[in-house]
């Protein structure tokens, strides 16, 4: 399994305990190695930890800021393709009107089964997979229907508009299950980021040791909020659970348009 796929496994609440858990236990036992340390060898300075841990502190906030923009472009995408396929299977859905009869109202009855398809709130993956497969099966149909009347009237001007937005809503499809399975943050960001902000609490702790002076308060506060971005940067990154979640607004909106009812019971 890999790293990304036993972060999704995780409640996104659940993944903040444990990430601050494991960062205040990191930053005490930093705080009492240091202050071991100091106690063994008192003749010793502090040296040059504390210009080190802060020159961590700046690497990570730059870490942090990279990694929260690279989510957040993620996730911008994925909410931007979802209006760009409502408006795409809408436009197809009018142009299905310039079609003859009886292919018109085939394409507009496909067209209300696909819709509420693409309206994607659920985490399982399961059912994602299930629902990707029966819309590229309606696809095929549409498309099928598309090949017959441009055989039959290739000039026609109207179908080729027809064609153009059935193609662009075709072409969507791909490129919103790519964005939504697979253009995820680099594992080996992720991984970097946690082990560096792991790394850095304990060397705080180990400073903190070290000159014998801290503030729980403070430090406790430190942990909170990196585990509060760290977790933001988890949750944008997801792209079917967490607390951000991309609206499906578009799309339903259009089902109510055209008519479309969601199944009766989801697809399996």
């Amino acid at each position: 399994m890999s790293l990304q796929e036993s972060l999704d496994s995780l409640p996104i609440g659940a993944f903040f305990v444990a990430y601050t858990v494991v960062a205040a236990t990191i930053s005490e036992s930093g705080y009492r190695l240091g202050n071991w340390w100091q106690e063994r060898t008192p003749e010793e300075r502090e040296g040059p930890t504390g210009m080190i841990v802060g020159s961590l502190l700046a690497l990570m906030a730059f870490l942090l800021a990279t990694a929260t923009g690279m989510a957040a472009d993620r996730f911008d995408t994925r909410r931007g393709l979802v209006l760009a396929e409502a408006n795409s299977v809408g436009t197809t859905y009018l142009r299905a009107g310039y079609l003859p009869e009886p292919a018109s109202s085939k394409v507009r009855s496909l067209l209300r089964e696909y819709v509420p398809l693409r309206i994607i709130g659920t985490a399982d993956l399961a059912d994602v997979r299930v629902r990707m497969a029966r819309s590229a099966e309606l696809q095929t149909k549409l498309w099928s229907i598309a090949e017959d009347l441009a055989r039959t009237t290739p000039e026609s001007e109207v179908l080729a508009l027809f064609i153009a937005s059935l193609n662009e809503t075709i072409d969507l499809h791909e490129t919103r299950v790519v964005a939504g399975l697979y253009a995820r943050v680099p594992e080996t960001i992720i991984l970097l980021l946690f082990s560096g902000t792991i790394l850095t609490l304990g060397m705080v702790g180990y400073n903190a040791g070290l000159t014998r002076r801290r503030s729980p308060v403070t430090a406790f506060a430190m942990i909170v909020v990196l585990g509060a971005v760290i977790t933001l940067v988890v949750d944008l990154d997801r792209p079917r659970d967490g607390f951000l979640k991309v609206s499906q607004q578009p799309l339903i909106d259009l089902q109510e348009q055209i008519g479309a009812l969601p199944p009766a019971n989801p697809p399996r």
